[in-house]
């Protein structure tokens, strides 16, 4: 006759109902309709609105304005759910607002008219706590809230208004989405954790909270909490519109995603550090960090602008003092010309005994490279008198030094072993930019033709000189430089260096030195002109031009016993006698130095 139909419940294993049953097949394989199911098709078929299948959907079926589909195993966040018969997702719409109920002692003692259930659905049903038929759905807790039931009766009723709502008016029926479009929000959801962590990776946000302190918050925490929010206030949202969004695969992809993300920054970031941490400022290291494409550990040509700093002879000044004391020297020069080249963020890649060797450009590119390298030379050489002042107050020799630059393309990288690694530049250009260190003197910055058109028009040139590098196959051009105007506003002191001619020509032996070692075979030759800094020399053989001499003060054909060795090189020829040579001392001996003092004092006066 059409009145039997199936009251089972199915019940998720929390103990919590979100499904329905349309039918299911009973022993005989005989379709039977679940309660609510049945009596929505009865109230419809009065209203001409009939069950329909659809052709070519397995599973879908229509009523009405309604598409139903049936409900799998793994649809939503269920996995290897039951899904016998034919199952629906439930909004459960109805159960907050409630049905109008009337209880068995109204009918009984008040009256009653057709009026009140006339084409209406009518359950009769029990709901007294006591026969324990009260079941949990999603809306049985809420937060402080105690536990609230809800009978069976009410649940088929329910089921009764979703589809008869369903059917007539369009209400949207929970569905979700297909496996497809779930793989894809899943995917979608680690792509933008993975992007705010690689994004925001070294960012740090500041909080000022009501106490009046700030507090630094890491911004991919920060960002990945408010997407997390915002999926879960979206996911509640699309609830609401008839759509199950799987929330917890999408929460942990994107939990996942930034995780993952972050420990490779954090090791990566480690690396870095380890790596540039000794070289760089702290502040320069951000910056590296920050630069996500700037730099290929792996190797790369970069355009970069090398500095090499020496002390002059300070091999002759560490054999006059003890070592405690040639420590002292060396790390009091160190330090000061570090803080300066931090100051002008280069990147200090070794300590070469008392050399410098510094770049600007690599790991980091800044446009004004050429500029700060110059700009950090010349502040090197004004650094040296406060050097100097601390190193009379210990009564330490002073030191004089020289300064090289040189802009060009190397290969910059990470070289060494798996336990050992350093980030340097190698190729031909830092090879020239060590040769042209060579060629200067103490308080003096030669730069070569390249970083002077990289520098620009603010430099300062003093002079020019053309020389042959060793191992290089054609000259180049140096220019002394004695200032960098622009926003550094650097300059070097341009005083003259007068020659006194002394009257009575002083002899000498001299060699030259060739690379770090003597030729061995001695000149003659004799002192003409003296001055603080510079002497005029008349030699027997002549020397080329930035040749180094070692010179020594003789009486007769014998050297002088007591006096040191005089180190000089080679700056000027006269244009009087291709014989006559002006030289700039490199390194005197302090005996030596006070003589000649005497000497230019006495010849002034």
């Amino acid at each position: 006759l059409g009145q039997v139909s199936a009251s089972d419940l199915v019940i998720d294993a929390d103990g919590t109902i979100r499904r329905s049953l349309l039918s299911l097949k009973d022993e005989k394989s005989q379709t039977v309709f679940g309660l609510g199911a049945k009596l929505a098709l009865n109230y419809l078929e009065s209203k001409g609105i009939t069950l329909q299948k659809v052709a070519g959907k397995p599973g879908h079926v229509k009523l009405g304005k309604a598409n139903f589909v049936r409900f799998n195993a793994n649809d939503g966040g269920y996995v290897g759910a039951s899904a016998g018969g034919y199952q629906i997702l439930s909004s459960f719409r109805s159960l907050k607002q409630g049905f109008r109920t009337i209880s068995m002692t109204d009918i009984l003692t008040k009256p009653t008219t057709a009026a009140m259930v006339r084409d209406r659905i009518v359950l009769i049903g029990i709901t007294a706590e006591s026969v324990k038929d009260s079941f949990r759905t999603p809306y049985s807790s809420g937060l402080g809230q105690p536990l609230l039931t809800t009978s069976g009766v009410q649940i088929h009723a329910e089921v009764a208004s979703q589809i008869v709502s369903a059917a007539s008016d369009g209400y949207p029926l929970m569905h979700v989405c297909s496996k497809p479009v779930e793989w894809l929000w899943i995917f979608s959801c680690a792509v933008v954790g993975a992007v705010l962590s690689w994004t925001q990776r070294y960012r740090i946000a500041t909080k000022k909270f009501a106490t009046g302190m700030n507090a630094e918050l890491p911004l991919t925490g920060t960002c990945i909490t408010l997407v997390a929010v915002s999926l879960i206030a979206g996911s509640y949202v699309a609830f609401l519109l008839g759509l199950w969004v799987p929330i917890v695969p999408g929460f942990i992809a994107l939990v996942a995603s930034a995780s993952v993300i972050t420990a490779d920054v954090a090791r990566t970031a480690a690396t870095m550090r380890q790596t540039f941490g000794r070289y760089l400022t702290d502040q320069v290291v951000a910056n590296l960090l920050e630069t996500p494409f700037g730099l290929k550990l792996g190797g790369e040509n970069r355009k970069v602008t090398i500095l090499v700093s020496d002390i002059r002879q300070f091999s002759n000044i560490s054999e006059r003092v003890a070592p405690q004391e040639a420590v002292v020297i060396i790390n009091l020069y160190l330090e000061e010309m570090t803080e300066v080249i931090n100051q002008y963020q280069g990147m200090i890649v070794d300590f070469i005994g008392d050399s410098i060797f510094t770049m600007f450009g690599t790991p980091i590119e800044q446009g004004d490279d050429a500029q700060r390298a110059v700009a950090c030379a010349i502040a090197m050489q004004l650094a040296m008198e406060k050097i100097n002042s601390q190193l009379a107050q210990r009564s330490l020799p002073n030191l004089e030094m020289g300064i090289g630059l040189h802009t060009g393309e190397v290969v910059a990288g990470n070289i060494g072993s798996q336990k050992r690694v350093k980030y340097t530049i190698f190729g031909n250009n830092v090879n020239l930019a060590f040769r042209i260190e060579t060629y200067t003197v103490g308080g003096q910055v030669l730069i070569s033709q390249q970083t002077l058109k990289a520098a620009g028009a603010i430099l300062r040139v003093d002079g020019i000189m053309r020389v042959q590098p060793k191992g290089f196959t054609e000259s180049i051009y140096l220019y002394k430089i004695g200032g960098i105007g622009g926003k550094f506003n650097l300059f070097l002191n341009n005083e003259d260096d007068i020659l006194i001619d002394l009257g009575q020509e002083i002899p000498v032996h001299y060699q030259v030195i060739q690379g770090k070692q003597l030729t061995g075979e001695i000149f003659q030759g004799c002192l003409i002109k003296l001055s603080a800094n510079t002497a005029e020399l008349r030699l027997e053989h002549p020397v080329e031009l930035l040749s180094n001499l070692q010179i020594n003060l003789v009486t007769g054909t014998e050297k002088v016993r007591g006096l040191g060795d005089i180190y000089a090189k080679v700056v000027d020829i006269s244009n009087y006698s291709q014989n006559q040579f002006c030289v700039r001392f490199t390194a005197v001996p302090p005996e030596i130095a006070a003589l000649l003092y005497y000497l230019r004092s006495s010849l002034s006066t």
